[in-house]
């Protein structure tokens, strides 16, 4: 399987003891939490002229979380 779909390096790479899917699964994070645990841990090396946006994807999966631990309904979609 190729590298980028396996074990992408913007990801950690498979020698990695870190990387993001790992570290998501060791810890059950979940959907919300996995992603934004994901888009930190990429932001800035998938493409680099894009780290603000990974971020601001990470915050919104982290909100996201939040809104569902407090019970507040959202009208998202």
């Amino acid at each position: 399987m190729s590298e980028q779909v396996s074990h992408p390096e913007h990801y950690g790479g498979s020698k990695n003891p870190y990387e993001a899917i790992k570290v998501i699964e060791a810890w059950d994070l979940g959907f919300c939490l996995g992603n934004t645990v994901k888009y930190i841990s990429r932001a800035g090396k998938k493409e680099t002229d894009k780290a603000v946006q990974d971020l601001e994807k990470a915050k919104w999966y982290l909100e996201r979380e939040i809104v569902k631990l407090r019970g507040v309904s959202r009208n998202d979609g």
